[in-house]
């Protein structure tokens, strides 16, 4: 059903967007930090328990966006050494990519959730066609390779978040703080330009080399292929 298809947008501002303003901002106007990592953790929590509630699926990006913030408020609560955020920032995107190639050795690899998911496409029009024109092992070799991809880019990822933030933190959270927090949010605005977006141009070849192969497969036009969004 339409009503149960996840919605990206919403799904993104509470896992990703308002948790990390609110552990690089938060302290500008409250006073605790520990009450802006409870902050910042409510959003992905609710948003899990919520997301559970209405579709009956766990939401796997609500977790990694608890453990992210976990991790990364944990250690400026804990005033852990900068080590530990570099290898968080590193982890993280790791982590996700070892998730994903394990998923492929489970009855629902990732891939399925992230690219060739029902909120985007016409799942069961497409496995009926593949199923008719004996393409179905087509297919799953199709989202074989798609999962390699997709892991590669979360570990092209976790790379560049190793240099860029050993580049942008300088500072010991036991020292200051406040400038360890600045340095994070600087952290934060340049690495949409240094990683989001090549990691962006890598995910939509993905998406396009997998929209590509399923319409072969399929014989179907891309109308026929996803679902109308308006």
């Amino acid at each position: 059903m339409d009503n149960k298809r996840e919605k990206l947008f919403p799904n993104l501002l509470c896992n990703i967007i308002i948790p990390v303003l609110l552990l690089t901002q938060g302290s500008r106007f409250i006073d605790s930090p520990a009450w802006v990592l409870i902050l910042a953790l409510c959003f992905p929590i609710g948003y899990f328990f919520y997301d559970l509630r209405k579709r009956d699926k766990v939401n796997v990006i609500s977790i990694i966006g608890f453990v992210s913030v976990l991790l990364t408020g944990g250690i400026g609560l804990l005033e852990l050494p900068r080590f530990w955020f570099i290898v968080k920032e590193a982890a993280v995107p790791g982590v996700i990519g070892i998730v994903v190639l394990v998923s492929l050795f489970t009855p629902y690899p990732l891939v399925r959730t992230l690219l060739f998911s029902k909120q985007i496409f016409r799942v069961d029009v497409i496995q009926d066609t593949l199923r008719a024109r004996g393409n179905e092992q087509a297919m799953e070799r199709l989202l074989t390779i798609g999962t390699v991809g997709l892991a590669a880019s979360f570990f092209f990822s976790a790379v560049l978040n190793f240099f860029v933030a050993s580049h942008f933190i300088q500072t010991e959270p036991s020292i200051n703080q406040a400038q360890f927090n600045a340095e994070v949010g600087a952290m934060t605005g340049w690495s949409f330009l240094i990683i989001a977006l090549p990691s962006m141009v890598m995910l939509m070849g993905i998406m396009f080399y997998i929209l590509n192969g399923v319409q072969k497969l399929t014989g179907l036009k891309l109308e026929e292929l996803v679902h109308d969004q308006n």
